[in-house]
């Protein structure tokens, strides 16, 4: 079992790690590796992240970001899980184009449609590798006048960042693999598996 930090406790968490698991709802793929986080495993999780932010912000309902394409099917279950009248927008960043790996320079491809003034943000974001992308987005965000930006990530890949990505809520923590599924892709597949699932290649 491993832990993640949420709201100053640690939630115990199942399967965060690469676990034995290799099932990938009937996905006879070659391309595709070991489970990474079972669809109920995600299912659980999402419930108590809605929980948490419920409670966090029951006097200021959110504006809920979502960082597309990657957080969509997140940020859709997500919201069914907070009991509160949340709002919605989009952002499109691209740092990774047809790559496995981020090159490192975010390119802002569909901007917010709000004014986000003194609105209470929470950035719903698929997966935090690097950062980069991340420490980008709060910047911009922030230039924006709002009264506070948060973020809610559904996985971290260990290791690799160069520093805190303060993330106030957290679904997983996995090994730093490429993983697809669960609206991540490679080259804009895979996002349909209801799971996270190593991406081994052909």
């Amino acid at each position: 079992m491993t832990g993640v930090e949420v709201l100053g406790y640690v939630a115990p968490v199942e399967g965060a790690c690469v676990s034995d698991v290799t099932d990938t709802n009937g996905w006879n793929d070659p391309a595709l590796g070991r489970s990474i986080v079972t669809e109920d495993e995600l299912q659980a999780r999402i419930r108590e992240l809605g929980k948490a932010i419920t409670a966090d912000y029951s006097e200021n309902p959110p504006l809920l970001v979502g960082v597309l394409k990657g957080a969509f099917m997140f940020m859709s279950d997500l919201a069914r899980a907070i009991d509160l009248p949340v709002e919605f927008d989009f952002m499109a960043v691209s740092s990774y184009g047809a790559a496995t790996r981020t090159s490192g320079v975010v390119r802002i491809i569909k901007d917010l449609d709000l004014d986000l003034t003194g609105r209470h943000v929470l950035l719903v974001e698929d997966i935090v590798d690097s950062g980069l992308t991340l420490a980008y987005l709060r910047r911009n965000l922030m230039a924006r006048g709002p009264a506070s930006v948060e973020v809610c990530a559904l996985l971290l890949k260990e290791g690799l960042q160069k520093t805190d990505p303060d993330l106030k809520y957290l679904g997983f923590s996995i090994p730093p693999d490429f993983v697809v599924g669960y609206g991540l892709d490679v080259g804009e597949r895979y996002r349909n598996l209801p799971m996270i699932a190593e991406y081994i290649g052909a």
